[in-house]
């Protein structure tokens, strides 16, 4: 029935577009000098609800395709300047000459631009998906991410096309563990989010080692004066939630100001479930386990983010920015409660572990931007450096009892650690563009250095009795250096558009364990080639071929030796052991009329950096770590719909049919390999409706369904998420109040098995996904641009004469 109805929703567009047409033309400044990537926009006439919308080339030139018949507005915007409206009417296809953009401050009493861009458009080489003035971007920015088409969220990992996902501020990497970058985006506020860029396979400007990308860009402060809002939301999941924030803009022709505050006082709840049968020589099941998890988080969460934008000049822009994110007494207990039955299914014994951590977190970045528009028009240099300070402190105390059936106490087993981390992160830029005739050249330099130092202590007040062994407490320290440089060529033809890249990197590791008595150094420099070319195929269609190789570098947090233990038999562990991997990827696309694109991939991995889970049958354990896979492939075809269905009900429909495999060492099993694979359906479905003429009513819907997928040694069951959200603005945009429902069916979360030889295991998490959000924001001071009608006469139908 589901997929009916993504079936349905889907093929719909298909049945009902007619006739259409397309606007070609430029946007320049008032100097006469082109504007590139510049937004252009086609608007309806009553409301001024965006139709379509697109982004010049770098040229400045644009083209809007498969617009239906119909009066509209034309209107450019770029960085804070704005078009006037210029009414058209569409019977044909036209070529305009240039619209001119100007200061939006001598615009202000011109026109009102209420449209707003597609909740999603898919481009070239990514998808963009916009959650400014949304239901969505009322929540915080991990419930943005986790909702972006074509991410799918895997044991708290965001991963695309199963390949996990860097998560990018700004075109700047968070360079911070998944764990610790979830962190940071609950506490980031959504109202700061103007789109969010989900990249599969990005340029050769992004580093090597970032197979897929999420860059959020936050929302630029283009009107002059002072504006600011403070808002509240309330969360019902198993417990209520809440939060409170606070924002504040300023900006004059020197100087934009803008800070934010937000706190995020939460109680969450995580439940699951485990089963582990354990495997004798003779293939027999000895022993089973099942396992029941309930957690419970307390936490403080608050962050402060500031950005700062400085003018000198006409060509000089200076940006400082920095966000601060602090956990203080944050609280996580572990009740975990265990029936182990002998091969026949009897009762032999239970156990009952309470396992509770305190932590304390502190997260401090800081960024320096300097740009500088040089003599050659749309020529200019950027630089960059940051700096980031993260400092965690963790002390977790463990306790398991254990009872006979009759429910008569057996023995106790109790432990206690002490964890630190502190890590410093410090990264450097330079960028040059220069545009040439018929394309582009850029370059860039850049540099990043990570150390960490990480202690564990483990403390066992049972006299060291098996099987926990005191020893491996330790101290961790990692150093990593990378050094970068990139260009990339582009150059465009009537029909062909080519672009070669090229990055090359010089990498040094060396990571040491007290210990273990271990030292990892890796140095390598390796180079990383890009390629894109694409085709016009007549006015409307086109075909495009990139490819990329990249690097999977392991991560600090994976190579750190130290474990973390749920009870004495169930614990996760790092390898130090763990080398780089590299991958190639390809990519063919095929577009129809900007409206449907066909995708078709393969993704050589390499010795993938995976998630593995192993069970020691003769110790009853059961281990999680990082392994090097010996091999890895994934291919796909992909289909995308974006259109409208008509003035107040947009679609976005992306489906997928794919293959992964991952062949990896089986450590505890009689064979030596294992190959896991499946072949799987992702299909998301998103509907964007206008429920008011005047545009201040709307909503959205939208599903996800996965049939299955991997997760290291393991498959995952079938996932389906089905979102609601209604919003309302209020007294002439002054309030803004939201209302969403997610996970309305309960089954975003699926079971995870892993079934091989001796290994037979499973796992169901079940975190808040699904839950009731209320949210309300007020906005005070210059919030909009002044209101002032504008009359469509027919005197007023010209066109703007042809270049």
């Amino acid at each position: 029935m589901r997929f009916s109805l993504l079936f349905v929703l889907g093929i719909l567009p298909l049945a009902i577009t007619s006739q259409t047409f397309e606007v070609n033309g430029s946007v320049r400044d008032t100097d006469g000098k082109p504007l590139p990537y510049a937004n252009v926009m086609l608007l309806q006439v009553p409301d001024s609800t965006q139709v379509k919308g697109i982004s010049a080339d770098d040229n400045g030139k644009f083209s809007l395709k498969n617009i239906e018949p119909d009066v509209y507005y034309l209107q450019a915007k770029y960085f804070g300047y704005l078009s006037l409206l210029v009414p058209l009417e569409i019977k044909s296809n036209l070529k305009i000459g240039a619209l001119v953009l100007e200061p939006i401050e001598q615009n202000l009493n011109e026109v009102v631009v209420t449209g707003t861009k597609p909740i999603i458009e898919r481009k070239a080489d990514r998808i963009v998906f916009n959650v400014e003035n949304t239901v969505l971007g009322e929540g915080n920015s991990w419930d943005i991410l986790r909702n972006a088409p074509g991410v799918i969220v895997m044991q708290d990992n965001l991963e695309i096309r199963g390949r996990n996902a860097t998560v990018y501020l700004n075109d700047r990497k968070v360079q911070l563990s998944p764990l610790e970058v979830q962190e940071f985006l609950k506490g980031l506020s959504g109202e700061m989010i103007s789109s969010v860029e989900v990249i599969p396979n990005p340029p050769a400007s992004f580093e090597a080692g970032e197979g897929s990308i999420l860059n959020i860009r936050t929302k630029e402060n283009v009107t002059p004066g002072y504006k600011g809002n403070v808002r509240g939301q309330y969360t019902q999941g198993v417990f209520p939630k809440y939060s409170f924030g606070t924002s504040h803009y300023f900006k004059n022709d020197k100087v934009g100001i803008f800070l934010n505050y937000t706190i995020n006082p939460r109680k969450e709840f995580k439940s699951g479930d485990g089963r582990v049968n354990f495997i004798n020589d003779q293939d027999e099941v000895f022993a089973r386990w099942n396992t029941d998890i309930e957690e419970t988080i307390r936490s403080q969460d608050q962050q402060l983010n500031l950005m700062f934008d400085y003018k000198p000049s006409e060509r000089d822009l200076l940006n400082f920015t920095s966000n601060l994110s602090f956990s203080p007494n944050k609280e996580i207990v572990n009740e975990i409660s265990t029936e182990m039955q002998n091969g026949a299914g009897v009762l032999d014994s239970t156990m009952q572990t309470l396992s509770s951590i305190d932590e304390d977190m502190v997260n401090l970045s800081f960024d320096l931007n300097y740009e500088r528009k040089l003599k050659k028009e749309g020529e200019n240099l950027k630089a960059n450096v940051h700096y980031t300070y993260y400092d965690l402190s963790r002390l977790q105390r463990g306790s398991s009892d254990y009872f006979d059936p009759a429910g008569t106490f057996l023995r106790n087993f109790t432990f206690a650690t002490d964890a630190m981390q502190d890590i410093n992160i410090f990264t450097s830029r330079v960028d040059y563009y220069l545009p040439l005739e018929s394309g582009s050249f850029e370059t860039g330099i850049r540099g990043s250095w990570i150390n960490t130092d990480s202690g564990i202590d483990y403390f066992d007040v049972n006299n060291n009795l098996p099987p926990f062994d005191i020893a491996i407490s330790d101290n961790f320290e990692y150093r990593e250096g990378v050094y970068a440089l990139y260009g990339i060529y582009s150059h465009d033809w009537e029909k062909w558009a080519l672009k070669l890249g090229l990055r090359a990197e010089q990498t040094n590791v060396e990571s040491f364990s007290i210990t273990l008595q271990q030292i990892n150094k890796q140095n390598y420099f390796e180079l990383f080639p890009s390629f894109y070319l694409s085709r016009k195929l007549g006015e409307e269609n086109s075909i495009t071929f990139d490819y990329s190789r990249k690097i999977d570098r392991p991560k600090y947090s994976d190579l750190n030796p130290f474990r973390y233990f749920l009870n004495e038999n169930n614990y996760l562990e790092g390898n130090p052991n763990l080398v780089p991997n590299f991958s190639h990827n390809f990519n063919l696309n095929y577009t129809i009329k900007d409206t449907y694109f066909i995708d078709v991939y393969y993704r050589d991995n390499g010795r993938y950096i995976s998630t593995l889970t192993f069970q020691d049958n003769e110790n009853q354990i059961l281990r999680e770590s990082k392994q090097n896979v010996q091999k890895s492939t994934s291919y796909g075809l992909d289909f995308t719909i974006s259109t409208s269905i008509n003035n107040f009900w947009s679609v976005y429909f992306y489906n997928t049919v794919f293959y992964e495999d991952e062949t990896f060492l089986a450590e505890e099993s009689t064979i030596d390999t294992y190959k896991n694979s499946v072949t799987g359906y992702y299909g998301y479905l998103n509907n964007t409706f206008s429920l008011s003429k005047d545009g201040t009513f709307t909503g959205d819907l939208s599903f996800t369904y996965l049939s299955s997928f991997l997760f290291g040694s393991y498959k995952v069951s079938e996932i389906a998420i089905l979102n609601v959200g209604l919003r309302k603005t209020l007294w002439n945009n002054r309030g803004v109040i939201s209302l969403a429902g997610e996970d309305l069916l309960g089954m975003a979360r699926g079971r995870l098995t892993s079934r091989y030889a001796n290994q037979d295991n499973s796992l169901r998490e079940r975190p808040e996904t699904r839950f009731v959000r209320l949210g309300f924001t007020y906005k005070f001071g210059n919030y909009r641009l002044n209101n002032n009608n504008r009359s469509l006469r027919k005197s007023e139908l010209q066109r703007l004469e042809n270049e």
